[in-house]
């Protein structure tokens, strides 16, 4: 494929008119999060649609609200979701997440939400706003989510490891707490790059485990391989 897209085994993702590319971070998270029993799933941020449509590949049940508040990339999310097999059952919505309201509650909200806090800001806007706090940030995502879960609803995102502490401090002001925790590591013997968290309104213990992507320069463990194999192509 061309640097303007990338092919999955069940459809494509075109991502040129996006500020964040398809990423590792994506779909891990769409191939991680909870979505087996979840009827009704808000992917916050969508970007390009990916992790929506891997949701929306997991569970065939599930109906998905996408959304995005870059009107350039919501219009890719809609023509990636257009093109995949399940857009009947996906809405990508163009608004900022602080002013949306639903009527029906959600079983599962996900994002893959912007970070880099206290890094230098980026001079191009769109990517500024998809990669920073200035607009979508964890205190907001986890107040708003709290009026928007079920009641037993889950939130999954992914973050650096080096928020994780200050991340599950601010879910726990909205009373969320985690319920799964995997960490992430790339190769064997480096330290752990990201975290993938389930936040849920229930003070329970967390599931805690962890995977390597690689053993070697791409070669990759049977853990991740078994979490990606339904998407990558060369799984």
């Amino acid at each position: 494929m061309s640097n303007s897209a990338f092919k999955f085994k069940q459809f494509t993702i075109y991502h040129d008119k996006c500020a964040m590319k398809v990423g590792t971070d994506g779909v891990l998270l769409g191939a991680w999060a909870p979505a087996d029993n979840a009827k009704r799933i808000l992917d916050v941020g969508t970007g390009t649609g990916l992790i929506a449509i891997q949701l929306a590949q997991r569970n065939q049940q599930a109906r998905i609200t996408a959304l995005e508040i870059d009107t350039a990339a919501a219009e890719q999310a809609m023509e990636n979701v257009q093109r995949c097999p399940w857009a009947d059952r996906i809405e990508v919505v163009c608004t900022d997440f602080r002013n949306y309201q639903s009527e029906e509650k959600f079983d599962l909200i996900v994002s893959n939400p912007p970070y880099f806090v206290d890094a230098l800001k980026c001079p191009d806007e769109q990517r500024r706003m998809a990669r920073h706090t200035g607009g979508l940030n964890y205190d907001l995502l986890f107040r708003h989510s709290s009026h928007l879960l079920s009641l037993d609803g889950k939130i999954s995102i992914v973050i650096p490891s080096e928020v994780e502490d200050a991340v599950i401090d601010t879910a726990w002001t909205h009373g969320l707490y985690p319920a799964h925790r995997t960490r992430v590591f790339t190769k064997p013997g480096k330290p752990c790059r990201r975290v993938l968290l389930t936040f849920s309104p229930e003070d329970k213990k967390c599931i805690e485990d962890s995977f390597c992507i690689e053993v070697e320069h791409n070669e990759y463990t049977p853990e991740y391989i078994a979490l990606t194999r339904d998407f990558y192509l060369k799984m």
